[in-house]
């Protein structure tokens, strides 16, 4: 790997700005500066910056308690993502959100960098769970829990798989769902004749949106949700 894009992978800095910070002569590989930005190194070897050796990670995998206003996306013209809520000692190149949530949905957010688990966490095929909590309008009714229940057809024709559902108070709801179609847990309740006003993703598989994490706050994943959500992403393959 190119020693620019491996202090991209492993730092706050851009390439740009390692780049420069190699070229200062600020790096070292294997105790031995290197000012080539374009000098090859194995992760393996030992690389600091400044004095400050690098705890290699070949990916990064971040939980984020999204607030109101974000958009699930790595760039927008208009509105802020959820990347500008990444403090600079976690974010790193190649960040994205593993699915998505509108932008009036709270609660877990996946950002990483590893594609293939990406894929295997959010691939219908594969059926990994995720749980939300909906706040609705009207209060609910037995009629509509068995309704989402058995996997409801939407307005325009499309059925839903059965859903895991249970009421938690007059107006709210805890519903797991295993695919993710377009704006799906609005449209199941709207096409039971009721209305979504709040609605909250807590978990991800059997990984907990940590009661800690604060709004727009986030942390690395622990080393054994990481393994958690990729043995959930094996099994339902």
């Amino acid at each position: 790997m190119r020693l620019d894009k491996f202090l991209g992978s492993q730092t706050d800095l851009s390439r740009k700005e390692a780049r420069a910070v190699i070229k200062d002569g600020l790096v070292r590989v294997d105790g031995v500066v290197v000012t080539d930005p374009g000098a090859g190194v194995d992760p393996l070897q030992r690389v600091s910056v400044a004095g400050t050796e690098l705890a290699f990670k070949e990916h990064l995998y971040l939980m984020l308690n999204k607030p109101e206003g974000y958009i699930s996306a790595t760039e927008d013209r208009s509105r802020p993502t959820v990347l500008d809520l990444v403090p600079p000692e976690l974010f790193r190149d190649g960040l994205f959100p593993a699915g998505r949530l509108d932008a009036d949905t709270t609660g877990f957010v996946l950002l990483t960098d590893d594609g293939g688990f990406a894929h295997d966490i959010l691939s219908p095929k594969h059926h990994v769970q995720k749980t939300y909590v909906a706040t609705l309008a009207d209060p609910v009714t037995e009629e509509l829990l068995a309704a989402v229940a058995e996997g409801i057809e939407l307005k325009d024709g499309n059925r839903c798989l059965p859903a895991e559902v249970r009421a938690l108070s007059e107006h709210t709801v805890e519903l797991k769902l295993v695919e993710g179609k377009y704006h799906q847990v609005k449209r199941m309740f709207a096409a039971a004749g009721n209305r979504v006003v709040a609605l909250t993703r807590t978990a991800m598989g059997d990984v907990l949106l940590d009661p800690d994490l604060g709004p727009g706050a986030c942390r690395e994943l622990t080393e054994e949700e990481v393994s958690r959500l990729k043995e959930a992403g094996k099994l339902a393959k």
